[in-house]
């Protein structure tokens, strides 16, 4: 197996064509790593994209938008107070991902890539609305998170493609967004379910525009249009709570496995959807301005 560590963007994309579709990128390789371990064939190549500046920066654009690169750890990411204060659950979904050691090494573009169905960071990323700019051999190309991941373990990239950065759009006043999962341990385990909301209220406390995201309740992590549409024109009060359980608990396809039945996944689904809903209401009804 042959080690590159370019520092050109131009360069990843070069070396991941002359592997012959036998490359991979390594973002942090907490879990790509882990996998040679078990005996997951290794492959012709591996590049290693940290020593790309413009793969590990984080930047706010004028327009209260930002872009963060694929390389950027999640310490790093939670020790930006300006990508925390506007996308809370961005922040806090990336945060859940391993213990100490891991947060300094794992991507948030290796996190979407590994492409597991209970990946914390893309329903929160799919909440947001955010989109990757992904590169390869043929040129660039903006996708939206929620389209990357295919299947469990495939995403939509080809074989000389990665992602540069994922951008977070501009917010709106009295916008902000929270990400709930459920662990069978405290800690350091893989979620059981995991929700992801975003809202923007009026002058109010109406909810006028709303985004909801599940994980690990279906094959791949998923936007739910019939949740969002169940709270927006409304104050989160109770009953309405209890109408978006029973939306989000009858639209998931989960699978019965170690750490939860179908029917457990499906009400803890809905749970975390109402707690997060009701956080990410809380916290725009907190912020007159941005």
């Amino acid at each position: 197996m042959h080690y590159k560590a370019p520092t050109e963007l131009a360069d990843v994309a070069a070396l991941l064509a002359s592997a012959d579709g036998q490359g991979k990128v390594m973002a942090g390789g907490t879990d790509l790593l882990a996998r040679f371990a078990t005996g997951t064939s290794r492959p012709f190549m591996l590049v290693d994209i940290k020593h790309v500046a413009e793969l590990m920066a984080i930047e706010q654009h004028d327009n209260g938008g930002f872009t963060v690169g694929a390389g950027v750890c999640g310490a790093a990411i939670s020790e930006n107070a300006a990508l925390r204060w506007m996308w809370p659950g961005v922040t806090e979904a990336m945060e859940l991902i391993g213990s100490v050691q891991i947060q300094g090494r794992a991507s948030l573009g290796g996190n979407v890539c590994n492409a597991s169905p209970a990946a914390d960071s893309v329903p929160a990323l799919i909440a947001a609305n955010a989109r990757c700019r992904i590169m390869g051999s043929r040129g660039e190309r903006h996708v939206p998170v929620a389209d990357i991941i295919h299947s469990p373990g495939k995403t939509c990239l080809a074989s000389d493609e990665f992602i540069v950065s994922f951008y977070l759009p501009p917010r709106a006043p009295r916008s902000a967004d929270a990400y709930l999962r459920l662990i069978p341990r405290s800690e350091m385990d893989i979620a059981v379910a995991g929700a992801a909301v975003s809202v923007t209220l009026d002058g109010e406390g109406v909810v006028t525009h709303a985004s909801v995201a599940l994980g690990a309740v279906s094959p791949v992590p998923f936007l739910m249009p019939r949740a969002a549409e169940t709270i927006v024109g409304s104050r989160l009060d109770a009953a309405v709570m209890v109408q978006l359980k029973k939306v989000v608990s009858a639209s998931c396809r989960p699978i019965n496995d170690k750490r939860g039945t179908i029917d457990y996944r499906n009400h803890v689904a809905g749970v975390l959807t109402v707690r997060a809903a009701l956080i990410a209401g809380e916290r725009a009804a907190a912020r007159e301005k941005l």
